[in-house]
């Protein structure tokens, strides 16, 4: 039964490697010569910034062409797989390969199908590489440039600062670990007051939940009355802060991966807080690499063409622009889905359904 489905989808082995080969050889090459050129663009216009910090120099660089490049790989992959789409249906057509393959008694979306498979290896290692290298690089680029450039130890994972008020008390965390019960409060600020006026203000390496409030290490007590300072190795600071009011601020999409998000979004649905856009952007992780295996269909039209009107460059403008038009949809869906008026699974997944359907109807409109 597998394999009576793979034949019918798949009849020529040999041409779905050599039609899947060309596909993924074009979009590596397409890929590596914009990323090349758009990071050299880009370092153009950082480099005087980096190196105008003191102590700044060609390590620097390389530095932030590490962090940048991740970033432009995951930007410019789908367009990289658009254009391969459009240069590989190009090249068959010129060559009269497709008339050879419909001779042969092979459909339209039997041609398609080797190349919409690759685009799926494709979205696969576009979903692994944003998860375990983009992030990470977000969130170390984003640190660096928030510091203008200057040393910072970068720190992958966790949550960046955060402000909370209880009550009358203001705490500052330079970093939170964990979540619930584990929650871990990093270099840790706290702003006393009574009556509207501040008493105290107390530091303290770390700060851990306790039933009372917060339990904090290596402590700092600073009285503003008197102006006494005092040290502690530990001290219950009694608060109604909680820690979902420290995990569930500061919660950047770019910065977390797929399983560490998917908590995050439901940790400030509990707190009552709204998450319609990081739930599209949970939802977009998934929906976003998957645009590589839609861009084959968008293409086909440069293949197949309308009544194979023989216009190849024309139908080639019609394929990009079904793909351009594809990336705007997403992008003002996404846009929405932060304004709140969009649903959250409604802005990931519409423009992808939308243009599926398109390419399905232009695809069986002029050739099925």
């Amino acid at each position: 039964m597998q394999l009576a489905i793979f034949s019918r989808f798949f009849p020529s082995p040999t041409l779905a490697r050599y039609t899947a080969k060309m596909f993924l050889s074009r979009t590596a090459a397409f890929l590596a010569g914009l990323v090349v050129i758009l990071m050299t663009l880009d370092l153009l216009g950082e480099s005087s910034r980096i190196l105008a910090v003191p102590g700044n120099g060609e390590a620097e660089l390389w530095t932030y062409v590490s962090l940048r490049l991740p970033q432009l790989v995951a930007l410019f992959l789908p367009f990289s797989v658009l254009l391969a789409t459009l240069v590989t249906f190009m090249t068959l057509n010129q060559n009269s390969e497709i008339v050879i393959f419909k001779g042969a008694g092979i459909s339209a979306h039997q041609i398609l199908a080797p190349m919409m498979l690759a685009g799926l290896l494709v979205a696969g290692l576009n979903f692994a590489f944003n998860e375990r290298v983009l992030v990470r690089a977000n969130t170390a680029l984003d640190q660096w440039k928030k510091a203008e450039y200057y040393p910072i130890v970068p720190v992958y994972g966790g949550r960046g600062e955060v402000w909370v008020r209880a009550g009358p008390d203001l705490i500052h965390a330079t970093r939170v670990e964990g979540t619930g019960p584990a929650t871990k409060l990093v270099d840790v600020s706290i702003f006393h007051q009574v009556e509207d006026r501040l008493d105290e203000i107390l530091r303290a390496a770390t700060a851990v939940p306790d039933a009372r409030g917060w339990k904090l290490s290596d402590v700092r007590r600073f009285d503003v009355e008197s102006g006494r300072l005092t040290r502690d190795p530990a001290l219950i600071f009694l608060s109604t802060a909680q820690p979902v009011q420290f995990t569930t601020q500061g919660v950047n999409g770019d910065h977390l991966s797929f399983a560490d998000l998917r908590p995050a979004v439901a940790a400030m649905r509990e707190a009552g807080k709204p998450t319609d856009a990081l739930s599209a952007k949970l939802h977009h992780k998934i929906a976003g690499p998957l645009s590589a295996v839609l861009m084959p269909l968008l293409g086909a039209v440069a293949a197949f063409g309308l009544a194979r009107s023989g216009k190849l460059f024309i139908r080639a403008v019609i394929g990009l622009a079904l793909g351009f038009a594809y990336f705007v949809a997403d992008n003002f869906a996404m846009a929405m889905a932060d304004f709140g008026t969009y649903p959250p699974w409604a802005a990931a997944w519409a423009p992808f359904l939308l243009f599926l359907l398109v390419g399905e109807a232009v695809l069986f409109r002029t050739e099925e």
